[in-house]
């Protein structure tokens, strides 16, 4: 029988599909694309040219920017740490915030030979390689002409051994060896060619878990027709009354009074070699903050400030103290620390007490307010030059002389409610120096929850397993196909015979 056979033939066609459609990957397991929200990157950029530029030939130095600190061994840390990550392709990419200025070679005009600044390193990884892109502002080497450069391609990254795929959080890599491209050359003021090797690169990433979806809110009831307009006119006019009363009370939205504080904060590193010398092998030392003090990487911040600011005037005090100790009878403290603004000055106070000094609000160091700038509520000065005070230099010991360059002072301060203080630089997880190189992409024990993450996120709305569903129906599906197969079998032999 013609029809048996057809009908037969079109069972078999129908299983095979049914097979090749159960067997295609589940595209519905991939997971989501990863935001990268707070990190670190360390890089010496190249070490002999640090020797070089704070060495007898250039006789020059470093200075750090946007909240960029020193850590290890003549490694740099740049801060704050924002991208995406794709555990699935291993694609990543980070951009952190954060420069090193280098100088030297100064000639007796006071021109500078040698000026190279290096900011904004970003990490981009896809298919298996990496590069290192930075903002990049060189003076040429021979010819002294300027070039200003966003985001160049400046290394190539070798990633070999490195499995980018599946990690958690943080991402981590280290020891990642770094190789000048042929742009970076160019925009390195032709100190090195192509192909130089650079500093190997660590950094650390956090990524933020995969987006669940929310759970449905409730319906609401929805009022009869008539109903909904006379419901909105009922609570209009309580919102009306309430805010009348609020007015006869006194207790509606009022303007700041004149020359109020309503939030400040002041952040100072001290200066950035006293911090290596402390933490370094001589005075094998430390530092601790108390009563609020925060850590920001090259920088504490004293939060907290109350008191006054009227015509560019400020007199404000912070809480917080640092306390720094070690070897060699190292040991001080600095508390209370104040602010006072006036023209183009600014002094930054502080209550001092070490192994033979002890007094209230010494004036530590003065700083520049040129830079001083107002707006939508807030007033900021950011990173002002800064020099030691004779005061200063009694209260080190005689470790630095007055006139000293420390390091620079930043200061923020709210004179409305919403106006919102800068955030301090994000190190992500585990803001300590880098361990020991070694080439590995990896995941930290905090984040195991990322296997159940990986396994909802191959799941329907439902909330059930999409795949074993569907095998499970696709089974049942097959056996009822192939028990009418048989059957029609038997039944076309009888026929035919």
């Amino acid at each position: 029988m013609l029809s048996g056979r057809v009908a037969r033939t079109a069972a078999a066609t129908a299983c095979s599909a049914l097979m090749g459609a159960l067997l295609l990957p589940a595209s519905t397991a991939h997971a989501a694309e990863r935001t990268v929200n707070g990190g670190r990157l360390d890089w010496g950029i190249k070490s002999s040219f640090q020797r070089y530029v704070t060495g007898p030939i250039a006789q020059g130095n470093f200075t750090l920017q946007g909240g960029s600190a020193t850590v290890g061994a003549g490694q740099f840390r740049f801060h704050s740490a924002n991208g995406t990550y794709d555990p699935d392709t291993g694609a990543f990419r980070a951009g952190f915030s954060g420069g090193v200025r280098f100088t030297g070679h100064k000639k007796p005009n006071g021109d500078l030979q040698l000026d190279l600044t290096i900011s904004r390193p970003t990490v981009r990884i896809s298919g298996g390689s990496g590069t290192l892109y930075a903002d990049m502002l060189s003076k040429e080497l021979n010819t002294g002409k300027v070039t200003n450069t966003s985001q160049v391609p400046m290394a190539s990254l070798n990633l070999s051994g490195v499995d980018m795929r599946g990690g958690g959080s943080p991402v981590a890599l280290n020891g990642i060896p770094a190789t000048l491209t042929a742009q970076g050359a160019k925009a390195f003021a032709g100190y090195y060619t192509a192909g130089t090797a650079l500093d190997p690169v660590n950094l650390s990433a956090d990524v933020a878990a995969a987006a669940t979806r929310p759970a449905p809110e409730p319906s609401q009831e929805t009022p009869p027709p008539g109903k909904k307009d006379e419901k909105a006119d009922k609570d209009k006019a309580g919102a009306d009354k309430k805010d009348e009363k609020s007015e006869k009370d006194g207790k509606g939205d009022k303007k700041p009074a004149a020359g109020r504080i309503e939030d400040a904060a002041v952040d100072w590193g001290v200066r950035r070699t006293f911090r290596e010398y402390v933490n370094g092998s001589i005075a094998n030392g430390e530092w601790k903050l108390t009563d609020g003090a925060q850590d920001g990487g090259a920088l504490f911040r004293f939060p907290e400030g109350k008191g006054t600011y009227e015509k560019k005037a400020l007199d404000a005090t912070f809480t917080g103290t640092v306390r720094f100790s070690g070897d060699q009878g190292l040991d001080l403290t600095f508390s209370r620390v104040a602010v006072t603004t006036k023209g183009a000055k600014g002094t930054l106070f502080a209550d001092v007490k070490n192994s033979a000094f002890h007094d209230a609000k010494v004036p530590l160091v003065t700083f520049d307010t040129a830079a001083l700038k107002t707006s939508g509520g807030l007033v900021t000065i950011t990173e002002a030059p800064a020099e030691l005070t004779a005061q200063g230099s009694k209260a080190f010991g005689g470790m630095y002389k007055a006139g000293t360059r420390m390091d620079p002072v930043s200061l923020a301060v709210a004179l409305d409610t919403k106006a919102e203080l800068p955030a301090l630089p994000d190190l992500g997880s585990d803001p300590s120096p880098s361990p020991a190189p070694e080439k590995s992409a990896e995941a930290t024990p905090a984040d195991q929850g990322d296997k159940t993450e990986k396994a909802a996120a191959a799941e329907d709305s439902s909330g059930f397993p999409a795949v074993p569903v569907a095998i499970g129906a696709g089974v049942l599906l097959l056996a009822a196909l192939a028990f009418w197969f048989v059957r029609s079998r038997r039944a076309g032999t009888t026929d035919a015979g």
